[in-house]
């Protein structure tokens, strides 16, 4: 009879637990969605800022299928496209954002998110010549890739692997810039 009691006892204890837990973890949820929400779109906002020339108004997010594959950007209508476009590095996903101008020229780029080696792989954040050497790239008329593959892009010292999926990156980017600018 002990044994009954014991048994309906634990169970009723284990579900009381379980709701002040979830009760506790549905208001963090609560108070948090908010800000979270609003910092990733005060992120997105700054990157889209720093990826193309000045522009009037709030860009629009758009999505494309290229070659099988989900893009969104955001489209700025007088300069340009912010393609966001995410590849495989050495250390998982890289997600970049690639501002490309009305013309088909790379304006510049932002990493938005890495799981890169600290130190080698992530420094595709933080070196600029690398970072800069983007910037005014005209993909029609140089190859976006690294030195070591045929191409004009120098890669990062000892991150090989991270330079080619920035390049990929880009000129995954410029591939979407091009699939729009010839369906408009």
């Amino acid at each position: 009879m002990a044994a009954k009691s014991n048994l309906k006892n634990m169970a009723l204890s284990l579900t009381l637990v379980c709701l002040v837990c979830s009760a506790v973890l549905g208001s963090v949820y609560a108070v948090t969605s908010g800000p979270i929400r609003e910092a990733e779109q005060a992120k997105t906002t700054a990157s889209i800022a720093r990826v193309l020339p000045a522009f009037e108004g709030q860009p629009t997010l758009e999505s494309v299928c290229v070659d099988g594959v989900d893009y969104n950007y955001y489209r700025a209508p007088g300069a340009g496209y912010a393609v966001i476009s995410t590849v495989v590095g050495f250390g998982g996903p890289l997600t970049l954002m690639v501002g490309i101008g009305e013309d088909g020229v790379v304006y510049n780029t932002v990493v938005l998110s890495h799981s890169e080696t600290p130190g080698l792989g992530a420094k595709c954040t933080t070196e600029q010549g690398f970072i800069d050497q983007f910037k005014g790239w005209d993909p029609a008329a140089r190859q976006l890739a690294v030195r070591k593959d045929g191409g004009e892009v120098d890669a990062i010292t000892a991150s090989t692997i991270t330079s080619r999926a920035y390049a990929k990156a880009v000129a995954q980017s410029c591939a979407v810039y091009k699939h729009l600018s010839e369906n408009e």
